[in-house]
């Protein structure tokens, strides 16, 4: 197989992930002589998450970098890592997704037409509204919040008090402004690049979701490569983790500097309380001995 890899993303093109498949496509061309190369087609170009996993899937796309939450509903081995305050931290989330668990969730992806290639961050999600400060659980009564098309989001800002409110990423903004929601969760980059910090006076750090992200390439695809390409595909997926993660703490960083020279009143919180109302989600949704025995190996690499 040769010639250019088509690949997607929902984020726009100057986004860490796909800046870091750009990376991945320069690697397989310098290193194939220009035979292999990757075309991203980035900011939603060809269509929702959904939608271009599902292409993925049939072939129609070879790469696709996806949230962990469309995956949920195809592959329920990927719903450990997105359960609400399972990783501590980030240092904590990436030890775990570098590890044999990140491999075997990747692994389980196989079945339903798609090779799961590396794992990548979006972050630290916590909540903010035109309200007030969170502190405690008692706080988020009664507020309408925004989250995406998840069953697991509903589930969890259900179980914390408040109304969970399902809209598109693109609505909220305008939500916000005319008092349709109260808030939304999100992580610092898209906090900023929304500027949803314009209609959002109140940022608490809750931290509750670092769900990952993965890139997958199709099966079918995959299997046209070489075994020599296949090992280059997987080296250079496995390199570009790194190039993403030096973007994204960089854009992290920027995006503290805006927040902080803004209105916003950003508050810390002690993560316990809302950790324990999360129980009753996780059994919810973790329910198999394959899906609790990746949950206990991540609570295991906790630094405590």
């Amino acid at each position: 197989m040769s010639g250019l890899l088509t690949g997607a993303d929902a984020h726009p093109a100057d986004y860490p992930t796909v800046k870091a498949v750009e990376f991945m496509g320069r690697y397989l061309s310098e290193r194939t002589g220009g035979r292999l190369g990757i075309k991203v087609y980035a900011g939603g170009q060809l269509g929702s998450e959904t939608d271009t996993l599902e292409i993925t899937s049939f072939g129609g796309l070879d790469l696709n970098r996806v949230n962990f939450a469309p995956l949920n509903s195809i592959e329920p081995m990927t719903l450990p890592f997105s359960l609400p305050f399972v990783f501590e931290s980030v240092p904590h989330m990436r030890r775990v997704v570098d590890s044999e668990v990140g491999d075997e969730v990747l692994a389980a992806m196989e079945p339903h037409g798609l090779i799961g290639l590396c794992i990548y961050d979006s972050g630290a999600r916590s909540f903010y509204n035109t309200r007030r400060a969170i502190r405690t659980p008692d706080d988020m009564a009664g507020l309408k919040l925004r989250v995406p098309a998840s069953d697991l989001y509903v589930a969890m800002i259900n179980a914390l008090g408040a109304n969970a409110v399902p809209i598109p990423f693109g609505e909220v903004y305008q939500s916000l402004a005319q008092g349709v929601i109260d808030g939304a969760e999100n992580n610092w980059p898209s906090f900023v690049s929304a500027r949803h910090y314009e209609v959002a006076s109140h940022l608490s750090l809750t931290e509750h979701l670092l769900t990952p992200e993965a890139l997958v390439m199709s099966k079918a695809s995959w299997d046209r490569l070489s075994p020599g390409d296949r090992d280059l595909v997987r080296e250079a997926a496995r390199l570009s983790v790194a190039e993403m993660r030096r973007l994204w703490d960089r854009r992290v960083t920027e995006a503290k500097a805006t927040i902080a020279a803004s209105s916003v009143a950003v508050n810390e919180v002690e993560k316990e309380p809302f950790a324990a109302l999360m129980r009753p989600v996780w059994e919810e949704f973790i329910t198999t001995p394959r899906q609790k025995s990746i949950v206990e190996r991540i609570l295991a690499m906790r630094e405590g």
